[in-house]
């Protein structure tokens, strides 16, 4: 992924239970910020999400977005990339869980969004970088907690 912003934490859980989580997006409103509406509208003949519609608001940013994932068929990392939005170019983006010791394991999110509207590129790279830092920590809050 050319141009991306990369962030990672240690979650206190193995990488089942994590991917469990991230997999569960029917419950993302119960615990992500800006979901409003999370629909899985396409499943792969493995019962995973394949295409998965979205509603954020986050104040003055709000947006309607479809993406469409990929699963690792060892566990260990999902990846996704934009099929349609309303503010959105292209996002791209990948979570990879690598277990350190029974019960921790190091989630990584790697982003890059490409928005309609022009944005210089250190702006861009401050909003990917507060996207995945809160991305992670509500993660590791909804694992933890």
């Amino acid at each position: 992924m050319a141009d991306h912003t990369e962030r990672s934490v240690v979650v206190n859980a193995d990488a089942a239970d994590i991917m469990s989580v991230i997999a569960d997006f029917e419950h993302y409103p119960e615990w992500v910020t800006a979901a409003r509406e999370v629909e899985v509208t396409e499943s792969g003949a493995d019962g995973r999400p394949r295409v998965v519609r979205f509603v954020l608001d986050a104040g003055v940013l709000q947006d309607t977005y479809v993406l469409a994932y990929e699963w690792d068929a060892d566990g260990a990392g999902v990846s996704w990339q934009l099929v349609s939005s309303d503010l959105q170019r292209d996002q791209r983006g990948r979570y990879v869980l690598s277990q350190q010791v029974p019960g921790s394991t190091k989630v990584t999110y790697e982003l890059m969004v490409d928005l309609l509207v022009p944005m210089i590129g250190q702006l861009k790279r401050r909003a990917e970088k507060a996207i995945t830092e809160t991305a992670l920590n509500d993660l590791k809050k909804r694992v933890e907690g």
